[in-house]
């Protein structure tokens, strides 16, 4: 048996369901009644998801709709880094949703600091993009998952991966 039991905390996300989520809201806008000739656009790209739409209105159901998308396929919404929406072409309005594909250094910092005032018992430390946590006791390596889960000032999308 293990002496001392690990994971890691990471911003992952599954890319076929951010995929699948996207091409269901394309379906919906085309079916919808209320976005018929309305010319309202969602595209994925390598590092964001941009929303084009005639105003405010259909641009906030866009974004509703990705919402509950994301949800649907066990996906956190918190994977989106929703920017201001800015003028487009012809009167539109464009959106830009960056991807959040790594924790950041700041975001990293914030979860060892996190664990070492709420779980004395268990050892963080950051390697690059992640944060290996280790403890000799499997049950405050779950208490710990299920803090970060509810840990309300950490807005990012954290995944556990690599248990060893």
């Amino acid at each position: 048996m293990a002496s001392e039991f690990s994971f890691d905390v990471v911003a992952q996300y599954d890319v076929q369901e951010l995929r699948n989520a996207v091409e269901q809201v394309k379906r919906e806008i085309a079916n919808r009644y209320d976005f018929k000739d309305s010319h309202t656009e969602v595209t994925l790209g390598e590092e964001d998801i941009t929303v084009l739409a005639p105003d405010t209105m259909k641009l906030k159901a866009v974004q509703e709709m990705l919402f509950q998308k994301l949800v649907n396929r066990k996906l956190s919404p918190k994977i989106l880094d929703i920017k201001e929406h800015e003028p487009a072409a012809q009167g539109a309005l464009r959106q830009l949703m960056k991807l959040i594909k790594v924790l950041d250094q700041d975001k990293c910092k914030l979860i060892t600091k996190y664990i070492k005032d709420n779980f004395p018992k268990v050892k963080s430390s950051i390697q690059g993009n992640e944060v290996r946590i280790s403890s000799k006791n499997k049950d405050d390596l779950q208490a710990v998952m299920a803090g970060l889960r509810a840990y309300a000032q950490l807005d990012a999308p954290i995944s556990f991966t690599n248990f060893r």
